[in-house]
């Protein structure tokens, strides 16, 4: 190279080189801002949502919290077909005694949903994760699907729901309400016509058809309504896209005084079901995976720096470190070693009286019919799931049952 060319392609250099780093140092900070991709698409969540959008608010939020409780769902459907004749007062009282969480208690007032939840564990637990994941979007979707009605014309006021709109928020939001507060009247529909046409090509709408329910088209049809009192408390919060409680009947039927009127949901009643995201995991597993892991990580590097100095070592080097430690202990090991037996045996005593115990009932047929997923049946959430979990629901016009809408996936 000429060298009278060496000045200018040191100055092209010294232009080049800084530009290029910040193009550099720009691409990682633009990938860090870049939005987390969310836990459920919207296709998903209007499947999800298709068959419970139309439920009065009331019914709707106390729907989207017990969800999140998948396991406790199994076992108050399973006491509430064991205790039919249990009712009014006396259901309230019953359910006191039980450790399910209040959500899930008071769907014990409306067996047919707390049936249809049960039957359907996969769109429940789908559910479940998605509120917890995605609570605005759920609440969007709901709101999505009821203008939706309203403009196919299916969703209006009758003599067991009120229908009308509010501007919340900037929005209009479409609020159903019974006639009367302390009366429920849970309604069945077809989520693949009631919206009008259904808009994606496959797979249709999750669906469920209570026993004894005649199709009537694309409209609702309403079961007889249930007194349920207080029973009924979670309300929906258009405007901030949350769930709220109505704490006086709240703390009515649950016979305490909460003073907080958001929703929280409680991990220690998840029973160990696995959350779908990370996120969510994280959030409500208090980091106690994270603690346990960094445990493991400490131990492990105690155990490699070990051997690496147990490698520098010759024979008389290893004997002397033993008798030293020998000396130490003044016969310590020996006791400790008495002591590893006896609390080994203790171990195994407890781990045999857990196995026996099987923590009773609803948790351990569920637990053998689950499927690597914290025993929870259903928790697969793929299409062979949802076609054992409708197997064995009778016809629609029968005794109850559907999965997917429009002769899909069952």
């Amino acid at each position: 190279m000429d060298f009278r060319c060496k000045p200018l392609v040191a100055a092209l250099l010294a232009i080049a080189v800084p530009v290029f780093a910040q193009q550099q140092a720009t691409v990682p900070a633009a990938q860090a801002a870049a939005p987390a991709a969310k836990a459920f698409s919207q296709q998903e969540l209007d499947e999800l949502l298709a068959p419970i959008a139309l439920y009065p608010d009331a019914l709707l939020a106390q729907v989207l919290m017990a969800s999140t409780y998948p396991l406790q769902v199994v076992e108050a459907a399973r006491w509430v077909k064991a205790n039919p004749g249990v009712k009014d007062k006396a259901l309230e009282d019953a359910l006191q005694k039980q450790d399910w969480d209040p959500a899930v208690k008071s769907l014990a007032v409306l067996p047919q949903v707390l049936a249809m939840m049960n039957e359907k564990l996969d769109w429940t637990q789908k559910l479940g994760d998605a509120f917890l994941a995605q609570q605005a979007d759920i609440l969007k979707t709901t709101q999505a699907l009821r203008a939706k009605a309203q403009t196919a014309g299916n969703l209006k006021s009758t003599p067991e729901q009120t229908v009308k709109t509010e501007q919340q928020a900037g929005q209009t939001v479409y609020i159903i309400e019974s006639p009367k507060p302390e009366t429920v009247y849970v309604p069945t529909y077809n989520p693949a016509t009631v919206y009008g046409t259904w808009w994606y090509s496959y797979p249709p709408p999750y669906y469920y058809y209570p026993p004894g329910y005649v199709y009537g088209g694309a409209g609702l049809a309403f079961a007889t309504g249930v007194v349920v009192g207080a029973a009924i408390w979670g309300n929906c919060n258009w405007g901030g896209n949350e769930i709220n409680i109505n704490r006086n009947n709240y703390n009515n039927f649950n016979k305490t005084n909460i003073q907080n009127n958001n929703f929280q949901h409680n991990a220690a009643n998840r029973k160990g079901v696995p959350y779908k995201d990370g996120a969510t995991a994280q959030k409500y597993n208090k980091g106690g995976d994270k603690a346990a892991a960094q445990s493991r990580e400490q131990f492990r590097g105690h155990a490699e720096q070990g051997r690496q100095q147990m490698q520098g070592m010759d024979r008389s080097q290893l004997q002397s470190q033993v008798s030293a430690a020998d000396r130490a202990g003044g016969g310590q090991a020996q006791n400790r070693a008495g002591s590893g037996d006896a609390g080994r045996a203790s171990a195994g005593t407890r781990d045999t009286g857990s196995r026996s115990s099987g923590g009773g009932g609803a948790s351990a047929s569920t637990r053998q019919s689950g499927s690597g997923s914290g025993g929870f049946s259903g928790s697969g959430s793929g299409a062979s799931t949802r076609a054992a979990s409708s197997r064995g629901s009778a016809s629609r016009g029968g005794g109850g049952g559907g999965g997917r809408g429009g002769g899909g996936r069952r």
